[in-house]
């Protein structure tokens, strides 16, 4: 059983009814705009697009039951494809990793061989960063 608000307020969110339906659909049709907006800012320098994309899709995913199936299906088709964009639509999404895991990647894939030289690269970009900032999560710890 639900209980209403002890207080009427104008920003309760409606529990059932046409009003819960308008506000879904408005909802959606927002996360539709938004992601048009991030395909249009895509070709444009910078990694404007995709962020903002991003935010689209998570309006949908909350809003669509449908859409939720259908990234559920898309989840137990192609797991390793799915895995950022669900680790970034989290309530708390861990960006840095997400985005460092996603540069080893597509490393991996450009540069099949002579990996040497960016290895050690990133090693070292990493100690320097590990001692600028402290960021929990993004660093494997390891024994010094």
């Amino acid at each position: 059983m639900t209980y209403a608000p002890a207080v009427d307020s104008p920003f309760a969110v409606p529990r059932h009814g046409a009003m819960r339906r308008f506000r879904r659909l408005a909802a959606m049709m927002l996360g539709a705009l938004i992601i048009v907006a991030g395909i249009i800012i895509a070709p444009l320098p910078g990694p404007f697009g995709l962020p903002i994309a991003l935010v689209g899709l998570a309006m949908i995913l909350r809003n669509s039951f449908w859409a939720k199936r259908q990234f559920i299906r898309a989840q137990h088709r192609r797991p390793k494809f799915v895995y950022p964009f669900r680790r970034l639509l989290r309530k708390r999404p861990e960006f840095a990793p997400v985005m460092w895991q996603q540069m080893l990647r597509v490393e991996k894939l450009a540069l099949k061989r002579g990996r040497g030289v960016l290895i050690r690269m990133r090693k070292r970009l990493r100690r320097e960063l590990r001692d600028i900032i402290p960021l929990p999560g993004l660093y494997p710890r390891t024994a010094m």
